[in-house]
């Protein structure tokens, strides 16, 4: 199995949190994985996107030019991830904020509303995690059967306060797939 799943948003959306937990879930799972991220000057409000290649055998290239999947989490990242996702690759799309439809055909399409999931939990920060459940299930890469464990390995002690919502997140996420 190798999946190489791009994904995209604007700054401040944990786009880059969510490669890095996403290759370290795959890590932890005993895959082989690659991370690459690519994110603009701004802090906040410009581009940010990651690609993360999860593997059972040697991964040759870090760079993902035809995913498998992509993630979109905000309207503008729309036109490039229906392009490059490979024919009858799947889109994911946070219907939470992007209203437009996808115009490519060839591809698979499954809307997650990703934003509003995370305010019903408490807080919108958290659309990252519900997205990360909603693709592990949707393209099978990740099993997340440990998930609390990883997130507690991953993070710093100081933000072990958020894991419970995490996991909260992340399992809203997979239910909604």
């Amino acid at each position: 199995m190798t999946e190489k799943t791009f994904f995209a948003g604007f700054g401040g959306q944990g786009i880059i949190s969510l490669g890095q937990i996403w290759a370290y879930c795959g890590m932890k799972e005993g895959r082989n994985v690659t991370f690459f991220p690519f994110y603009g000057a701004e802090k906040r409000g410009g581009i940010a996107r990651a690609s993360v290649i999860v593997s059972d055998e040697e991964i040759a290239s870090p760079l993902v030019t035809t995913p498998d999947s992509a993630l979109v989490m905000n309207t503008d990242s729309l036109p490039l991830c229906e392009s490059i996702v490979k024919n009858d690759g799947l889109l994911i799309v946070n219907s939470s904020l992007v209203k437009e439809e996808p115009k490519r055909e060839g591809i698979r399409v499954s809307k997650i509303d990703a934003t509003n999931i995370a305010e019903k939990i408490g807080n919108a920060q958290f659309a990252n995690m519900v997205a990360l459940g909603a693709t592990a299930k949707l393209t099978g890469a990740l099993y997340l059967t440990d998930i609390e464990a990883i997130l507690k390995d991953f993070f710093p002690p100081g933000k072990h306060k958020f894991l419970s919502l995490n996991v909260e997140a992340i399992k809203a996420g997979w239910n909604a797939a």
